[in-house]
């Protein structure tokens, strides 16, 4: 597979990621519509893993990492369903790209690291800035509930980011796809609790954009997505994986406006910018390595 191509995928299927979402749940409801997903995804994810041979390890490690996967993914999924119904749903991608600095932050206490330089602090300040310009006027930001649905968003994000510091202390290696089954699996039950407590019923009548919208993030979100990350990170220098985080929100903010007719203010492209600005800082020393490497050289 071409790097370039993975790259570009990543950065397309993140990028469109908030809009399906949001898609995924008019006429099915946010329950069925997670609960939907996920199962698309682990029955696609378990085929890969029976066709290409891959195993699905279970010593002690392997069983932590699913556990913890799981109820992490249970977790940020769920209240990012949620809440995406009332915000716009650029809004989910900028405030996903949160989760570097809420990881850095939570790595630093709760496994000693020393990443937090002055220049990343300063950055993470600008970020909750720019969260703050956002929270600010929430109530006008998609809806009544707008305030409620972005609280539960960044609940998604603490969620996720430290799933993510767990998943690194386990330090388990098992392939990509393997941890995606083992993960899934741990998940799906406590997605189909939730659609049961939701009423459990399967929509009579599931508009084509909402089914295209399952079907899509059941393929790509959960499966390609996380397979073509970690083939990326595999070939390619940290400096430039880490700056998906800086183009996919602009670009789901643009998605959104045009495809989902959502008025995007002042207000949230200041948000925005601080946002930017601060993760634009905290991978200050990944872009100079960037900048370098893609520095013509002198003959």
């Amino acid at each position: 597979m071409s790097v370039p191509a993975a790259y570009l995928g990543i950065v397309l299927i993140w990028s469109t990621t908030p809009l399906a979402i949001q898609w995924s749940t008019q006429g099915a409801g946010f329950a069925f519509a997670v609960f939907a997903r996920m199962a698309i995804g682990l029955m696609l994810a378990a085929v890969l893993v029976v066709a290409w041979r891959i195993g699905l390890p279970l010593h002690a490690r392997a069983r932590r990492a699913y556990l913890l996967g799981g109820a992490s993914l249970f977790g940020a999924m769920a209240l990012t369903y949620w809440g995406a119904r009332y915000v716009h749903s650029g809004l989910v991608s900028v405030l996903f790209g949160l989760s570097p600095l809420m990881a850095s932050l939570m790595a630093a206490v709760w496994l000693g690291e020393r990443s937090l330089t002055p220049l990343r602090v300063f950055g993470t300040l600008l970020g909750a800035a720019g969260l703050g310009v956002i929270f600010l006027h929430g109530d006008s930001l998609g809806g009544e509930h707008a305030l409620a649905g972005l609280t539960a968003l960044l609940a998604a994000v603490a969620i996720y980011s430290a799933g993510l510091v767990g998943l690194k202390r386990i330090g388990d290696d098992s392939p990509p796809l393997a941890t995606t089954v083992g993960t899934l699996s741990t998940s799906l039950p406590f997605f189909g609790l939730v659609w049961w407590l939701d009423g459990g019923a399967v929509p009579a009548e599931l508009p084509l954009r909402s089914a295209s919208a399952i079907a899509y993030l059941g393929i790509f979100g959960s499966v390609l997505g996380f397979a073509l990350y970690y083939y990326v990170i595999k070939h390619m220098e940290a400096s430039r994986v880490a700056l998906i985080t800086l183009i996919t929100p602009v670009i789901a903010l643009l998605l959104g406006h045009a495809l989902n007719d959502e008025v995007i203010g002042w207000r949230v492209w200041a948000g925005t910018g601080l946002i930017l600005l601060g993760l634009a800082l905290y991978q200050w020393e990944n872009l100079r390595v960037l900048t370098r490497l893609l520095r013509p050289r002198q003959a």
